[in-house]
C-alpha cells in the first residue's frame, strides 16, 4: 500500500521546525529515522497531513557529557550508540542494549529518541531508559520542559509530548566509577521484536553496598516498566545471589504476559525471573570491577 498524499517539509533550524509544530498540531508527524513512522503510513495506521524531517536540524546528532549527564540528541541512532566510547565507559546498560536494537539497517538509520517518542511496549530503549532514571527534553516555541523517563510513556503508542514539543534530548545520569549493567533479551530471529528482556543497572558504594539500582522489563507488560519494589529492595544492601533471586521473583510478579506465538505466559515470566538475576549478577560484576 501507498500513503495518502501528504505536505513535507524539512526545516533548516530547530525554530523553523518548532514553528511548523506550533502552527500544524495534531496533523504533524515528525520525521528522524522513519523506521516505525513510514511502515504505519504505508499501512495507512498513521496518515498526517505534513511531515516535518528534523534531519537537517543542526546539534542534534550528538552523543556528549555534561553537567552530570550523558547527553542523546534527537538525530542520534541507534549505531551511534553502540559505536560510542563514550558510552561503553559510562553506561554499560546502554552499551549492552545497543547491538540487540532491530536488525542493521534500523540500526544505521531509527534514532534513540524516535524509538521513545514512538513509544511502542515492545520498544528496548524505553527499558535501558527507566532502568537508568533518564530524563527527556521536550522543546516547543514557548520553551523547553524536562520529562522523568518514568513519567514520559503513559500508555500505549502514547506518551506526554504535547502536540507542539519536539524530544530534543534524552539524558542519562553518569554514576560514579564502581556502576555497572546489562541488558538481557530473548528474541526468536535476529531482528524480531523482544519475547521478554530486562534491563538493570547497580551502582556500588566503597564498600561494595547498592547505592543505586535499576530494572525495567520489556514486552511483558502493556508499556515497558520499572520494578521500582525490587530496586527499593536492592538499595542499602550488600550484594548476594539471595538477595538477587529475591528481586527477580518480585520482577517475575511485576510482569503481565501474555500467551502469544512466542510463548505461553509463564514461560515468559520465568525468562523474567531468570534475566533479571543474571542481569543483576553482571551488573554486580562490571560494578565491582570499576
Amino acid at each position: 500500500m501507498y500513503p495518502p498524499k501528504f505536505d513535507y517539509a524539512a526545516p533548516r533550524s530547530l525554530d523553523e521546525a518548532l514553528g511548523l509544530l506550533s502552527d500544524r498540531g495534531e496533523d504533524v508527524k515528525v520525521l528522524a529515522g522513519g523506521q516505525s513512522l513510514i511502515p504505519m503510513m504505508k499501512l495507512r495506521l498513521a496518515s498526517p497531513a505534513m511531515l516535518i524531517d528534523i534531519n537537517r536540524l543542526p546539534g542534534l546528532s550528538e552523543i556528549a557529557e555534561s553537567d552530570g549527564y550523558l547527553r542523546l540528541g534527537a538525530l542520534v541512532r541507534h549505531n551511534d550508540v553502540g559505536n560510542s566510547d563514550l558510552v561503553s565507559r559510562r553506561n554499560p546498560t546502554m552499551a549492552a542494549a545497543a547491538p540487540w536494537i532491530a536488525d542493521p539497517i534500523v540500526r544505521n538509520r531509527g534514532t534513540v529518541c524516535g524509538a521513545l517518542a514512538h513509544a511502542d511496549p515492545l520498544g528496548d530503549w524505553a527499558s535501558v531508559m527507566l532502568a537508568c532514571d533518564a530524563e527527556v527534553v521536550a522543546t516547543s516555541a514557548s520553551g523547553q520542559r524536562t520529562i522523568p523517563m518514568r513519567d514520559f510513556i503513559t500508555d500505549v503508542f502514547t506518551t506526554a509530548l504535547r502536540e507542539d514539543e519536539l524530544l530534543t534530548e534524552v539524558r542519562v545520569p553518569v554514576s560514579g566509577s564502581r556502576t555497572g549493567g546489562d541488558y538481557q533479551t530473548l528474541e526468536r530471529k535476529v531482528g524480531d521484536y523482544a519475547t521478554a528482556a530486562v534491563a538493570t543497572r547497580l551502582d556500588l558504594d566503597e564498600d561494595g553496598r547498592i547505592v543505586g539500582a535499576g530494572i525495567a522489563l520489556t514486552s511483558v507488560c502493556s508499556i515497558n516498566t520499572k520494578v521500582t519494589e525490587a530496586e527499593a529492595l536492592l538499595i542499602g544492601q550488600q550484594p548476594s545471589t539471595e538477595l538477587f533471586v529475591e528481586a527477580a521473583e518480585i520482577a517475575a510478579r511485576t510482569a503481565t504476559p501474555q500467551d502469544d506465538v512466542r510463548g505461553p505466559a509463564e514461560y515468559k515470566r520465568d525468562v523474567v525471573r531468570v534475566f533479571t538475576r543474571r542481569g543483576l549478577a553482571t551488573s554486580l560484576e562490571l560494578a565491582q570491577a570499576g
